[in-house]
């Protein structure tokens, strides 16, 4: 093993990462979707399957009521969600997928399968299996926080 700097990783890791991202949007491209962004699929991801609130997406995103509200109305104006009375609160609007944010996101989930099995072939599924193994002991829980976007721009 050689002694890498240690300011290769979190390159390393992000590379990784913007790979898988760009294939995946450029796929999601050729399979109808052409206007994903990486930031719609957070929302999406925010929103849920139950739906929620333009402050719970905000939560959830680590942005602003505000931006997630702009990035939920770009949403609606392409078609992916749609706003619906809060059926407990009347008060509040809820934002729901449709079913193009729903497609959009199943598709999603198959193009990151694919892209598993090509890692995989690339570097050996034991190999894959064991980064996966490796990154989730130092990573944790906070693998799957959706605040990427609150985070880079704080």
């Amino acid at each position: 093993m050689t002694d890498a700097p240690g300011y290769e990783l979190p390159f390393l890791l992000f590379g990784g990462f913007r790979t898988l991202i760009d294939r995946l949007h450029a796929e999601l491209a050729r399979r109808g979707h052409p206007d994903v962004r990486p930031s719609y699929g957070f929302a999406m991801q925010a929103i849920g399957v139950r739906g929620a609130t333009a402050s719970e997406i905000g939560r959830r995103l680590g942005v602003s009521k505000q931006a997630a509200g702009k990035t939920v109305e770009r949403l609606e104006a392409l078609g992916y969600a749609e706003r619906a009375d809060d059926p407990d609160d009347a008060r509040r609007k809820i934002v729901r997928l449709t079913a193009h944010g729903v497609d959009a996101l199943t598709k999603s989930a198959e193009i990151f399968d694919d892209l598993r099995r090509d890692w995989a072939r690339t570097v050996g599924a034991e190999r894959m299996t064991a980064l996966e193994t490796d990154l989730r002991a130092v990573v944790g829980p906070a693998a799957y926080r959706l605040d990427a976007a609150g985070w880079f721009s704080s």
